[in-house]
C-alpha cells in the first residue's frame, strides 16, 4: 500500500478534472462520456498519478502514470472502486479492457467474459457469472426445430418492431426475443418490456428474455480506448457477437433477425459485421427490409422525432395501439417531457 491519497473528483471540480483528462490523455485514454464516479490519485507535488472510473456496474478509464508504473497503485485505485460499487449496493461487477491488459487485470480477480483480438477484452468480477447466465438461459431451451433469435432495445416498441418480430416467429418454430434490459434509453425497460409483450401478444412461439449484463448497449459501450467513433462502433459489434454465438450455441439458435437499416450509420455497420460474423458460427443473419408507413421508415428513431415536434398523427401511423395508448397515459408524461426539451442530435442516432 503506497502512501498516497485516493479521492472522489467532485461534479463541478473544474481543476480536478483537468487533471484527470491531461493524465488519461498522457496515457492515450481519453474520459469516457458515461461515467458516474471518478477518483483520482495525487503525488507529494500534487501531480495526479492513477485515476479510475465507474458507470454503473462497470469500471471504466482506468491508469497510472508511466512514471509510476510498477508500484501497485492500480491495485489500490481497482481496490477503492470495487469498495465504492460494494457500497452503493453494485456486487456484480465489469470492466473493458484492452486485450495488452487482461492479464493484470485476471490477476486482480476479474474473469474473461469474451475478447475481440486485438480490440477488447470484457471481463467481470464473478468467476461464474457467465455460466449462471448461460445456464438460466437454457432453463427455456426449446424442442428441436428452427430456432431463431433477435435482441431489440424499442425505444419505443414500434409497428417496425412488430413487422420483424411476426416475420421471425412466421419463418421459424421458436423465437428467442432478447429485449436489452440496460437503463440507456428515454424509455425505461420495465416500459420497454410490457410494450414488447404487449405488442407481440397474439404470436405464441416467442420466448421473452430479459438480457442481463452481457448483452451490452451501443449506447454505453466504452469508447476511451478506441482510437475513433468506427473503431467504437466495430469493437462493439464484433464483441456484442462473440457473446451472442455463446449464448445461441446453448439455445440451438440458427438464425437472428434484424432490421435493414436505410439512416442509422451504427447500425447499418453493425449489420455488416453481423453479416459476415455469424454465418462463420453457422448462425443465418437475416436483414429484413424496415416497413413503411404513409412513404417513411418506420423506426423508433422516427416516432421519438414525432413525439419532439409533437406530430401525433406520425406517432399514431408508426406504433401499435398498446404502444400509443401508453403515450397518452399519464404515465408516458416524463418520458414525453424529456424528448420534447432534448435536442434533435441525441433523438435520432447517427
Amino acid at each position: 500500500m503506497s502512501d498516497y491519497q485516493i479521492s472522489p473528483v467532485y461534479p463541478g471540480d473544474t481543476r480536478t478534472l483537468a487533471d484527470v483528462k491531461a493524465l488519461l490523455q498522457q496515457e492515450g485514454i481519453r474520459l469516457d462520456p458515461h461515467v458516474d464516479y471518478t477518483c483520482v490519485m495525487y503525488d507529494e507535488d500534487y501531480h495526479a498519478i492513477a485515476t479510475g472510473s465507474c458507470f454503473g456496474n462497470t469500471l471504466r478509464c482506468l491508469t497510472v502514470s508511466h512514471d509510476h508504473q510498477g508500484e501497485s497503485l492500480m491495485n489500490e485505485i481497482v481496490s477503492h472502486l470495487i469498495q465504492y460499487e460494494y457500497d452503493r449496493g453494485i456486487i456484480h461487477l465489469f470492466l473493458y479492457t484492452k486485450c495488452s491488459s487482461a492479464l493484470f487485470f485476471g490477476d486482480l480477480g476479474f474473469h474473461e467474459v469474451a475478447r475481440v483480438p486485438n480490440q477488447v477484452v470484457f471481463m467481470e468480477k464473478d468467476p461464474n457469472g457467465f455460466a449462471r447466465y448461460l445456464d438460466h438461459l437454457a432453463e427455456k431451451k426449446t424442442p428441436q426445430g428452427r430456432i431463431a433469435a433477435i435482441v431489440m432495445n424499442a425505444n419505443p416498441f414500434t409497428l417496425g418492431h412488430r413487422y420483424l418480430v411476426e416475420r421471425a416467429s412466421q419463418e421459424n418454430d421458436w423465437l428467442h426475443l432478447f429485449m436489452v434490459s440496460e437503463d440507456a434509453s428515454y424509455f425505461p425497460y420495465a416500459v420497454r418490456k410490457r410494450l414488447i409483450k404487449e405488442g407481440t401478444a397474439d404470436l405464441k412461439n416467442i420466448i421473452y428474455h430479459d438480457s442481463g449484463p452481457y448483452i451490452i448497449s451501443s449506447a454505453t459501450f466504452p469508447s476511451y480506448f478506441q482510437k475513433d467513433d468506427l473503431a467504437v462502433i466495430e469493437s462493439h459489434a464484433n464483441l456484442d457477437l462473440a457473446i451472442f454465438v455463446k449464448i445461441a450455441e446453448r439455445l440451438g439458435i440458427k438464425a437472428r433477425y434484424v432490421g435493414e437499416e436505410p439512416t442509422s450509420t451504427v447500425t447499418r455497420r453493425y449489420n455488416e459485421i453481423m453479416a459476415q460474423r455469424l454465418p462463420e458460427a453457422g448462425i443465418c443473419c437475416r436483414i429484413i427490409p424496415r416497413n413503411e408507413k404513409g412513404g417513411e421508415t418506420v423506426s423508433a428513431s422516427t416516432v421519438r422525432r414525432a413525439l419532439h415536434d409533437g406530430d401525433w398523427e406520425t406517432v399514431a401511423r408508426m406504433v401499435p395501439k398498446t404502444t400509443f395508448a401508453f403515450l397518452k397515459s399519464d404515465e408516458a408524461r416524463p418520458i414525453l417531457a424529456r424528448i420534447g426539451k432534448d435536442d434533435l442530435k441525441n433523438i435520432v442516432h447517427y
